[in-house]
């Protein structure tokens, strides 16, 4: 399969042997709600159809999706071989090419990283309570940690530069969340209070970009891409083109993959 050109490629300076793509809705064989490119096989659709629209991924992108069972929390996979059993996760990371770490969402903002050197690459799915995590210690944090950890490994006393990049998301003008919600993210971070705006009713709307930057930010990623809060990258306001679970409650599920090659 040619990849669509509807897809998007990240705009990042990751090394040459990085490969990145977010998918959308065109490419595959699922029908309504859930056409066409659903890889979601928890949402309803036809096995058979979520199977053929995996199969189409992998070979879109010459490398092995490795899918997780995402719960909205911060636990980190490391992927060293193909998996028929999807492990309960919400980030993984890789050093071995051609398996490609594997996020989907419909809404969440999916983020990538990438070591400089090009030896560690990762994904990580981040609504705002896998972001938010537990004492400030989120899926972002988790998953920065284990790459600095297996990229000290690959590459010994070597000083370690990982960038990020930040795929479509529910947009800051359409993302409400309750009161308690920026209440949760201020007390961890006093700046985060910048990411939300008053409505009437005691709801407020929340910027899920930056708040992963300002994460990202406080690790020391200083390269960080993609999703800026714009229209652009608003998964809801975009239905012929993205997948969103706000909108339509029932659809299907994009992914963001990063492999190395081989």
């Amino acid at each position: 399969m040619q990849m669509p050109a509807d897809w998007l490629v990240p705009d990042w300076p990751a090394p040459s042997t990085v490969r990145a793509v977010f998918t959308t809705r065109a490419g595959g064989v699922s029908a309504a709600p859930f056409d066409a490119m659903n890889l979601g096989d928890h949402v309803g659709d036809a096995p058979a159809q979520v199977q053929h629209n995996r199969l189409l991924l992998a070979q879109a992108l010459g490398a092995q999706p490795v899918f997780l069972q995402q719960v909205h929390g911060s636990g980190v996979l490391q992927v060293t071989a193909p998996t028929a059993v999807a492990a309960m996760a919400d980030a993984s990371l890789t050093q071995q090419p051609g398996l490609a770490c594997t996020v989907m969402v419909a809404d969440c903002l999916p983020v990538l990283f990438a070591t400089t050197d090009g030896s560690v690459v990762a994904a990580a799915h981040a609504g705002w309570r896998g972001l938010l995590g537990v004492n400030g210690q989120g899926v972002l944090e988790s998953t920065y940690k284990e790459i600095m950890a297996l990229a000290q490994v690959v590459r010994a006393a070597v000083a370690t530069e990982v960038i990020a990049w930040l795929g479509p998301c529910i947009g800051p003008q359409k993302f409400e969340v309750g009161t308690e919600v920026p209440a949760f993210f201020i007390a961890q971070q006093p700046q985060a209070a910048a990411c939300f705006v008053p409505l009437a009713g005691g709801k407020w709307l929340a910027d899920l970009p930056a708040l992963a930057r300002l994460r990202l930010q406080a690790l020391g990623v200083a390269g960080i891409y993609g999703n800026d809060g714009s229209p652009a990258w608003c998964t809801v306001s975009q239905p012929s083109r993205f997948f969103s679970y706000r909108r339509e409650s029932v659809c299907g599920r994009m992914a963001a993959a990063i492999w190395l090659q081989r």
